[in-house]
This record gives C-alpha cells, structure tokens and sequence, in this order.
C-alpha cells in the first residue's frame, strides 16, 4: 500500500496549491482528482472560460459598436461562435495541461478517480479506468469544493433550463435568456450572451445587484449593463420556470404584487453554490458540518477527525479560487510546522463584466453598521487622463478610511481595469497601512491607477483633478 505524508481530495485551485506548496516543504505528496482533467471547476468550467468569453464578446462588442470611433472600420462584423468557443476550449486545456505539468515537476502523485476515506490515514481511490487503490497517509486535506445550488421550481435540465457550465457552451446564441440571479456568475454570463445578441433579463430576489459590493458602485455597474442590452427585474421572486419543446417560461411577481412571466430559449439558474464532498467523507466517520453543510475546521483548518483538514469552498467563508490558495498553502505549512496564515480582511472579491466591479475590506455600509466612524474618499475615472483617452472613463474609486486613525479599511472601484488596481489597496491593507500611504506614492502618469492615488487624497479634500466636496 503506497503511504505518504499528505493526500490531497481535490484538484481546484486549492487543492492543487497546496499539493505544490506541500511538496515544496518536502512532504510525500498525492492528489486525488475524479474528473480527466486538474484544475476543478475553476479552471475547467468557472473562472477561466467565463473570463475567455468575456474577453472574446468585449472584442465583438467593440468591433460593431466602438471601433468606428477609434478611427477603425471593420466593414460587416460577423460572428463565428464556434471558434469562439474553441479558442475559451484551448485556454482552459493548457492551463489544465500546466496543473498537470506542474505536479510532475514537483514529484507530486496524481491519481484520477474518486478518493473516499476509509479510515483516519486511509484513502480509497476508484479509479477512473475501472480499478481501485489503497494509500496510506500521515494528514488528509479536503478540497472538494461547491456545486451550484438547486432549486426545485427551476429544475435544471441542461439544455432549457441550465447551469453557469452549459452556459458556457451555447452552440447558437439565444435569442432571449432569462438569468436568475444578480451575482458575479449571473452578470457575466448574461453579459456574454447580450453583446453576441441575446436578449438577456435579470431577475433578482434583492432589490439591489451584486450583493456584498458597495451599493453605490453596484448601482453604477447597473446603469453600465443596461446601456450594454441587460435588463433587470429586482426585489422580484422566482415562483417556477416551466418548461415546453425547448422553450421555457419564467413566472416571477414584482415587488409591487404583481405577477408576470418572462419567455426565454434559455433560463440560467445562478442563485449561488453550495459546498459538496461528493462520496469522500462516509457518514460513518461523523465529520462535523456546520447549518449550511460546510465542513467545520478551526483556525489550523484541522475538522474534528485527527489528521483530516480543510479548505476552500467546502468551508465557510467566500467561494473565491484565491481565498482556497491562501487557505491551502496555509494549512501545508501549518501541517508542516510552519506559520502558514490567511488575512481574511483582505480578500478582494471581483465581478469581471465592463466595467469590472471589485472591493475589499469593509463598504461605507458595512462600516456604519459597525459604529465605525469613517471618512470617504472618490474619484471619477472621467477626470482621469488615462482613461479618456482609453475610452475608459465609466466608473469610480471610492475608498473607506477610518476617520480617527486614517487606516485604510477598504476600497471599491469600478473600472475597466477594477480587478487589476484592487490589488494596490489589497497590499496596503496587508501592511496596516493608511490612507496617506497611498496618498504619498508615486503614480507613474497617465495610468488608471493615479485615480487610487487621487481617491485617497480626496478622503482629506485634497484630490488634485476633480472638485472636492
């Protein structure tokens, strides 16, 4: 029986991290991965070919309606959705190939199949090609990741009625798809299909979209997506979606009482993930969950059952591929005897539509709520030079600082480059940093990041390019 120091339940962003950071730290690793490809449903259906799309429909987009502008004539534009969609297949493939790359040069054992645990130090691996095996080890990670949720009014039937995967894989552009739900995953996908030619209508339980994101923003991203075809229904519930020779109809009521249904070709079911183990975790071995099914780990990311952690999605806290890394090599290094460490203040969360939303740290909100007293500092990207001559200046910096000891306690922007300039704040706050930190950096010019620079200097009313107030 094969025995190692470490056996990794999962090939997403955060297992595969760890799995890497384990085997730098000299730890006998493995990785359990049930799909034929690493890389989890970020890199295989989430994060990277949503992001393929958005960029290849921002591409279409400007070529029929902005280019002109730019002096560019491109004649009749045309799409071609299937090599559109074979060149977001070949992005996800080599990136897959490098996670597989990768664990060969870190001498890390891939096994493809379905790992379940036996015993405390014991994994049982079907494999993918019919046979099993027994491996033996020291410290078992979980990282099992999230599934998205399922509703019974909106049964899923991959084909009329689908998730963000099929989503991702229209052989022709719908002519009009319903969304349910205001997220990240929702708006994003809704945002491909409008600028290829779909109708797009988004219906929201909340009566705001992007939940977790400063309102004010938020409502800025909105505006932004209407201009771009979307239309939103908000503060509207769901109360089925039926379905009839291909097509299907969506019976929500308003906020107002009133009851309508929407007609759509394709009904994107978005309303968030949950966390899953899939069959890695008999109940027999009582692996303590919390209310929401996550699996409950202390500030080591050890559970209750010696020798067994966690990480990522299937734990509490945001889905986010890169929380899952910091969490994974953190808890590597811990196993490891080092002081692995997560700041989860400094998360940064994107949405990745045009503009790009992003934030981190507390929303002006957030911090009234509690008893913060704070200062605000915004800048217009319209005011800044970079941008305009980018065509670019939609969007705003709004930055929240303590009004006592200036800290800096978190930033919101939106911008075409939003999840780019986050990570200035990000590493400030790292550092404790204040406002005046950011303030007193030099910016080089023109460049979007001078409007970070000049959000700060607007929290004392010193913004140089735009009016304070």
């Amino acid at each position: 029986m094969p025995e190692f120091d470490l056996i990794v339940i999962g090939s997403g962003p955060g297992g595969y991290v760890a799995a890497i950071r384990a085997a730098q730290l000299g730890l006998k690793t493995a990785l359990v991965e049930k799909d034929k490809t690493l890389g989890g449903t970020c890199l295989n259906i989430g994060c990277i070919p949503s992001k393929a799309l958005l960029n290849s429909s921002h591409h279409f987009a400007f070529a029929q309606h902005e280019a002109a502008s730019h002096g560019v004539v491109v004649g009749d534009v045309k799409l071609d959705l299937p090599a559109m969609l074979k060149r977001k297949d070949a992005t996800v493939k080599q990136l897959t190939g490098g996670v597989a790359f990768l664990m060969k040069k870190n001498g890390v054992t891939v096994y493809q199949g379905t790992g379940k645990i036996a015993a405390a130090g014991q994994v049982t691996v079907a494999r993918n090609d019919g046979g099993t095996e027994e491996l033996k080890t020291k410290h078992i990670l979980l990282a099992t990741g999230s599934v998205p949720i399922a509703l019974p009014s909106m049964p899923v039937d991959g084909k009329t009625v689908v998730t963000s995967t099929e989503a991702l894989a229209f052989d022709q552009v719908p002519a009009r798809m319903v969304v349910i739900g205001g997220g990240a995953i929702g708006l994003e996908l809704g945002s491909v299909w409008a600028r290829l030619g779909a109708k797009v209508e988004v219906v929201e339980f909340l009566p705001r979209i992007a939940v977790g994101f400063d309102l004010e923003l938020a409502n800025g991203l909105q505006k932004a997506l209407e201009k771009e075809g979307l239309k939103f229904y908000l503060d509207t519930k769901v109360g089925a979606v039926e379905t009839k020779e291909g097509k299907a109809t969506v019976r929500a009521t308003g906020k107002d009482g009133r009851e309508f249904a929407l007609e759509a070709d394709k009904v994107l079911v978005s309303v968030g993930r949950r966390a899953t183990l899939g069959d890695a975790v008999p109940e027999s071995l009582g692996l303590a969950l919390d209310e929401r099914k996550r699996v409950k780990v202390d500030a080591h990311f050890r559970t209750n059952i010696a020798g067994i952690y966690a990480i990522g999605d299937v734990i509490a806290g945001p889905m986010l591929a890169h929380k899952a890394e910091e969490e994974g090599v953190a808890c590597v290094e811990m196993i490891a005897g080092k002081a692995g460490h997560v700041n989860y203040d400094v998360i940064p969360g994107v949405i990745y539509t045009h503009p790009e939303l992003a934030g981190v740290g507390l929303t002006e909100d957030a911090a009234k709520e509690q008893g913060i007293a704070v200062k605000i500092g915004k800048f217009p990207f319209a005011a800044n030079g970079r941008a305009l001559a980018s065509d670019s200046a939609v969007g705003t910096v709004k930055i929240v600082a303590d009004a006592k000891t200036d800290k800096l306690l978190g930033a919101h922007i939106l911008s075409a480059a939003a999840s780019e300039l986050i990570a200035e704040i990000v590493a400030v706050m790292e550092f404790g940093g204040s406002v005046e930190d950011v303030a007193r950096t030099v910016h080089a010019h023109p460049t979007l990041s001078e409007a970070v620079k000049e959000a700060a200097l607007a929290v004392d009313k010193r913004s140089i390019h735009a009016a304070n107030r």
